[in-house]
């Protein structure tokens, strides 16, 4: 599977007879899935179905949906309004027998209110149905072009976060390599302070001063965190081949990262060890805002 980002942007046309139809789609980063659907007056019924085909094919960003409707033959119809006419004429019949007046004209008869309506025709049920099913098809094609579009987009992170697991690695074999970290190092290293301080003339307990020079050198030594960013970068590229929706388990990496790089930080008694810590967590910012894009 390919990594997908979660900004893209589809636009699809369509038509049936005289139905016209436009759909945007247009898709930014999210917790979640969370799509918001805008159709126009009649066509309500589909915003369920909307969403469902959205969510086989997305399950992370804030997608918004579009879709605009335009009939471009509008016949309009005239229709008698039975009950009124029969109501007016009724009204004339009776009026004829007490005034002398003319029969009403047709023309007079329509001019009165209500007798006639003009309306455009609704289309029927098999209608709407066809003009629906066109719709969500055309639908399918937009959902198809965004998912293109994310997918093209997650192959340019995807090749930025290379790039940076890379770089993550190479920082830790440095720290890993600087002889500041080797263990008769850091041991001699503390052998020397304490034999000052032994030195000075004051009086201390020589047993529980090696004591703490051990507890001191076992706090120094970074092996454990270079253990732990090395098995945390197979495990980012081991995902990046899995692809899929894998933006939520980089974002646990990267603080398991910057959790490591820090602790390497605080334990470094060396200025090149605490120079490469201090990369690390550039890097690792970096590495944690391109995967915010990431499904």
């Amino acid at each position: 599977m390919t990594l997908q980002s979660m900004t893209g942007y589809a636009h699809e046309e369509g038509n049936l007879g005289a139905l016209r139809w436009t759909w945007e789609l247009r898709s930014v980063n999210g917790r979640g899935l969370d799509a918001r659907v805008r159709v126009p007056a009649g066509f309500e019924r589909l915003e369920q179905e909307i969403k469902k085909r959205l969510s086989e094919v997305f399950k992370r960003g804030n997608i918004q949906v579009n879709l605009n409707v335009q009939r471009e033959e509008k016949k309009v119809e005239a229709v008698v309004n039975q009950n009124v006419l029969d109501a007016a004429l009724a009204l004339a019949k009776k009026l004829s027998s007490e005034i002398d007046a003319e029969p009403p004209r047709i023309d007079g008869i329509l001019n009165i209110r209500g007798v006639l309506e003009f309306s455009e025709p609704v289309p029927d049920e098999a209608t709407i149905k066809a003009e629906h099913s066109a719709i969500l098809e055309s639908l399918d094609s937009a959902i198809a072009a965004l998912s293109a579009m994310r997918q093209s987009e997650g192959e340019k992170i995807g090749g930025f976060l290379g790039a940076q697991i890379d770089g993550i690695e190479a920082l830790a074999q440095k720290a890993d390599s600087d002889p500041s970290t080797e263990p008769e190092n850091i041991a001699k290293r503390l052998a020397t302070q304490v034999r000052l301080l032994l030195d000075t003339g004051v009086e201390l307990d020589e047993d529980r001063l090696h004591m703490e020079a051990a507890i001191l050198a076992s706090k120094a030594d970074i092996r454990e965190e270079i253990d732990r960013l090395f098995t945390h970068v197979a495990a980012c590229r081991s995902l990046m081949e899995e692809g899929g929706a894998i933006g939520r388990r980089l974002d646990f990496l990267a603080q398991e990262f910057n959790r490591e790089s820090n602790t390497i930080c605080s334990k470094s008694n060396a200025a090149s060890v605490t120079a490469a810590g201090l990369e690390l967590k550039v890097l690792i910012d970096q590495f944690r805002e391109q995967i915010q894009n990431l499904e």
